[in-house]
């Protein structure tokens, strides 16, 4: 579900620091044509392997604005310099060395689709619902679509996902899901609204960018797929529950899960919040206060990951989701007290999800998960999640999609010594290992199984090679 987007350095106008010299460096590095679908201009009838061919009669359908630009480079390795992605949206989400790919020419089309929120100021439009669609000019004839983890902004999968499949020849797309920003839960007239809304627009966008694929190439993908890291994982998950006539298949990469009644964040956060303080007190409480962290689904051996994850994560992602979900239960006040000791007035240490009234498991309800995917699914978590713990997400989700009699369709893989945050393994080298690795093998794990029929291996744990080297768990991860 997290990390959050981390804060932006103002740019000396006040703006975030991307968008505002875009004009000048357009002028020295893109075409930029600027469209509404009022005036967007007929369809291009250049050869479909030209640079940007076809750009000016490109349309996004339902959309109130967008921009497209020809770019020599659609990767990082290009799109930082002309100010196509912003660094500060994927901050933290993959190793510190990761290549970046290059050589992959093509359009990008950035725009929004009406909103009425307002907390992306990406582009200084100060507008919500805002996506980005790549067509590389040497295109595989595959979709890959997207949202984002936590409440960042549609670029922060651009390190993690998007370099990895542009240079493969997929088109790429990825919606901000419709909010953004730590008070997120602003957006909406009623509880659970904002987090509905993101499943709403990876439909939208989904939808949109199959069609403008068909525009540029001529002919509709031949598969589309979707993928995602935390709440893009649970966007994953959604999706082919709800709307598998728009996918061939997805992987979530450590998806949200919500459940009405349980597990889900709401309720083993608290028990962190709540006992985690004893623990890093030490004496004859700690313990006591780690057996509950361990019985609350924080993994053994996880220890070493703690106090980061109390002084970052754990407090705040309690807070605004249980604001989203829950605003009655701290009364006027906006998303609870910041690390309230217990037994302090709507202390959220001390918040009960079972205790509280229908209407809140009702809010979670609507944006719950059933099991029922109805596409091929690959999911994938590591057993040393502390913001997500493995056995109270994926342990249950892989057992809700058995018990709902599509068990076929799903292959799940537990990662040994993996986290949540691939920049951890920076840190800890010796005692984590980076997703991505994990997320490529089983991506092309599910090419192969929805293009030839080749089935992946059955679900297992994926052990950590003894004695690897770092350098090594880096850049593989083999699935069998």
């Amino acid at each position: 579900m997290l990390p959050h987007h981390p804060p932006r350095r103002p740019s000396p106008r006040g703006r975030p620091l991307r968008r505002t010299a875009l004009g000048a460096l357009s002028l020295a590095a893109v075409c930029s044509f600027l469209v509404t679908p009022a005036t967007a201009a007929p369809t291009g009838t250049g050869p479909a392997d030209a640079h940007c061919a076809g750009r000016t009669g490109l349309h996004v359908p339902g959309a109130a604005r967008q921009q497209a630009d020809c770019l020599d480079e659609l990767t990082t390795a290009g799109t930082v310099a002309s100010g196509h992605t912003d660094p500060a949206d994927y901050a933290g989400l993959t190793p510190q060395d990761l290549p970046t790919p290059r050589g992959v020419p093509g359009i990008q089309i950035d725009g929004y689709f009406p909103d009425t929120s307002t907390t992306n100021t990406d582009h200084g439009w100060q507008h919500d619902s805002q996506f980005v669609i790549r067509l590389p000019d040497r295109w595989n004839g595959g979709l890959v679509v997207s949202g984002t983890p936590g409440n960042r902004e549609q670029y922060a999968n651009d390190r993690a996902i998007a370099d990895w499949v542009l240079a493969r020849g997929y088109a790429y797309a990825a919606t901000d899901k419709g909010n953004t920003g730590t008070a997120f839960f602003r957006d909406g007239r009623r509880p659970g609204d904002a987090i509905a809304e993101w499943n709403t627009r990876l439909t939208q966008l989904t939808r949109a960018a199959r069609a403008v694929v068909t525009q540029r190439y001529h002919r509709p993908p031949a598969r589309t797929l979707a993928t995602g890291l935390s709440n893009g994982g649970y966007l994953v998950r959604w999706q082919l529950e709800h709307h598998p006539e728009l996918y061939d298949g997805g992987v979530d990469w450590e998806g949200t899960l919500w459940r009405s009644d349980g597990p889900n964040p709401l309720t083993f956060l608290p028990a962190a919040l709540r006992h985690y303080p004893a623990y890093a007190a030490g004496g004859p409480d700690a313990a006591r206060a780690a057996a509950a962290l361990h019985r609350a689904g924080f993994p053994a051996g996880s220890e070493f990951l703690w106090p980061y994850h109390h002084q970052v994560y754990w407090d705040l992602t309690q807070r605004i989701y249980r604001e989203e979900l829950d605003p009655g239960y701290d009364g006027d006040t906006e998303a609870g007290t910041p690390f309230c000791t217990p037994g302090t007035p709507a202390c959220d240490a001390d918040y009960a999800y079972p205790d509280r009234p229908a209407a809140v498991h009702r809010a979670v309800g609507r944006i719950a998960l059933t099991g029922r995917i109805g596409k091929p699914l690959i999911t994938l978590q590591g057993t040393l999640d502390v913001l997500l713990p493995i056995s109270t997400d994926a342990d249950v989700y892989a057992r809700m999609v058995h018990r709902a009699g599509r068990g076929a369709l799903l292959r799940y893989y537990r990662i040994e010594d993996g986290t949540h945050t691939d920049s951890l393994a920076d840190v800890f080298p010796d005692r984590l290992r980076p997703m991505v690795p994990c997320h490529r093998s089983a991506f092309t794990a599910l090419e192969r199984w929805i293009t030839r029929g080749d089935r992946p291996p059955a679900d297992h744990t994926v052990p950590r090679p003894p004695a690897a080297d770092p350098a090594t768990l880096r850049t593989t991860c083999p699935l069998s």
